[in-house]
């Protein structure tokens, strides 16, 4: 059993997603993310990111995605050098960072400043990271954001 500062999501795979996420490795097996003991920890077959939770500036919900821009791969934004995990174009939550990560590729050289997931649970993840951002309030719905991702 899990421990209560222990919380695991699982990646929302759409049907039309499954077939070019695992060509890259990635599968419901193989993409995850965890928030536990301080750290946030995402892996997406082969790519993976962790992090301090005090790393986070920002949690909000975003989608839906064009297909053809996220489907398969993790994917890298050009215009901010954002990572994407995506297993469907429905809806996200975007995890913005104070000190970029490192995620796309193996050196660590290219850091990204934000992280966007696809989870099965949207809504508890950015909840479950707002009361972390902010644990004096008891609001924790994040604003949705349209994307053109």
């Amino acid at each position: 059993m899990p421990e209560p500062d222990h919380t695991a999501y699982e990646f929302a795979f759409d049907a039309a997603y499954r077939f070019p996420a695992r060509l890259f490795g990635v599968s419901p097996a193989s993409a995850h993310l965890t928030v536990s003991a301080g750290q946030l920890h995402a892996q997406f077959g082969p790519w993976h990111i962790h992090t301090p939770l005090t790393n986070i500036v920002s949690v909000q919900a975003t989608g839906p995605y064009r297909f053809l821009r996220t489907a398969g791969p993790a994917r890298l934004a050009l215009s901010d050098r954002g990572l994407t995990f995506a297993t469907n174009s429905r809806e996200g939550v975007q995890i913005g960072f104070r000190d970029p990560i490192p995620g796309i590729e193996p050196t660590g050289r290219l850091r990204h400043p934000n992280l966007t997931v696809t989870v099965t649970d949207c809504a508890r993840l950015a909840a479950t990271l707002t009361q972390q951002l902010h644990p004096e309030t008891t609001d924790t719905v994040p604003r949705t954001v349209r994307s053109a991702v």
